[in-house]
């Protein structure tokens, strides 16, 4: 009876003993269950994956609106500059029909308005001019007296090894005045070099000086001047018996004197220079370390050749479809 009893008094030891332990697991299962759960939310590592994730998202954004920024921002610090202020600064010589002042003074002309529509649609609006010697143009550029030179400026090989040009705006022969009836029969260069008593005026540091000497004019037959009033005060009083400059530039400049006493060669003979012809081509200059900013220059320039607005611009001022510049660029008229 005892071991009877003893069993009876075991089985619900055994049943209990066995709930304890279905409990037992069962807890334990919860809790493993929820420290797991903890472990997804609160784990550090966890945690720094998905901020370091959406941060690098952010960062991309930012560096995204970094760029967009950054396009903003022309990639040449002096047009970023230009943009800033408003205005750039402009160094001129008064020549017409290059860069003059009016009356009034305005400035204006072929190398001007050009430049005026490329800064605008470059996001500079207004254009301040600096009034020099055509000689002093180079100077004061390199001096930082004014950031480019409009000036109708000829691309040579000597001028761009101070100056980085633009690819030309335009072409151009060279031309001459004389008094009316043309007295001393002059037609070429070769014509003043084959007169020893004929004197000339050209503007002071002008390229028709380098030709003139190439072409056997002497020295002492050579009188420069400063500007195109000095130029046409000198014929007048006999200093000099021709003046001698770019075919645009001499019409205009006799269009404003309207003296009937003043007339142009027609037939006068383009001069052949070491072989070559004297066709010159005109743009705007800078600073080498602005080479930068003369690229997206040259791309307005293109734009506007691509359109027919330059030769619009060029017509404005005596210029027709015979001067536009074609194709020839800064590069390879810059080499010797």
């Amino acid at each position: 009876m005892k071991h009877i009893a003893s069993i009876r008094l075991g089985k619900p030891f055994v049943v209990m003993l066995t709930l304890f332990l279905i409990i037992a697991v069962a807890m334990s299962g919860c809790a493993s269950t929820s420290d797991q759960g903890s472990g997804s939310s609160s784990n550090p590592s966890g945690q720094g994956t998905t901020p370091d994730t959406g941060s690098g998202a952010s960062s991309g954004t930012e560096n995204s609106e970094g760029s967009a920024n950054g396009d903003q921002s022309s990639g040449s610090a002096l047009l970023d500059k230009l943009r800033k202020q408003g205005y750039v600064d402009v160094g001129f010589a008064n020549e017409k029909p290059y860069a003059y002042q009016t009356t009034d003074g305005k400035l204006t002309g072929e190398a001007v308005e050009i430049a005026r529509v490329i800064f605008k649609n470059l996001g500079v609006e207004e254009l301040h001019g600096h009034l020099v010697e055509f000689s002093s143009l180079i100077p004061g550029l390199k001096a930082k007296k004014f950031d480019v030179i409009t000036a109708g400026m000829f691309i040579t090989p000597e001028r761009a090894q101070q100056v980085v040009f633009a690819n030309p705006e335009y072409s151009i022969g060279e031309a001459l005045a004389v008094i009316k009836g043309n007295p001393k029969d002059l037609h070429s260069y070769e014509d003043i070099a084959n007169q020893p008593d004929v004197k000339v005026a050209v503007m002071s540091g002008a390229i028709e000086e380098e030709y003139m000497l190439k072409s056997g004019i002497k020295e002492d037959q050579i009188v420069t001047v400063q500007d195109q009033p000095a130029a046409i005060s000198a014929l007048k009083t006999g200093r000099v018996d021709a003046i001698t400059m770019t075919g645009p530039s001499l019409q205009s400049m006799l269009d404003a004197a309207d003296d009937p006493d003043i007339e142009r060669v027609m037939d006068f003979k383009q001069p052949v220079i070491d072989g070559k012809s004297v066709r010159g081509y005109g743009a705007a200059a800078f600073r080498p370390e602005d080479k930068d900013f003369a690229d997206f220059y040259n791309q307005e320039l293109q734009k506007l050749k691509d359109s027919g607005e330059l030769l619009k611009i060029l017509e404005q001022f005596g210029f027709t479809e015979q001067e536009l510049p074609g194709d020839k660029t800064a590069e390879e008229l810059s080499i010797e």
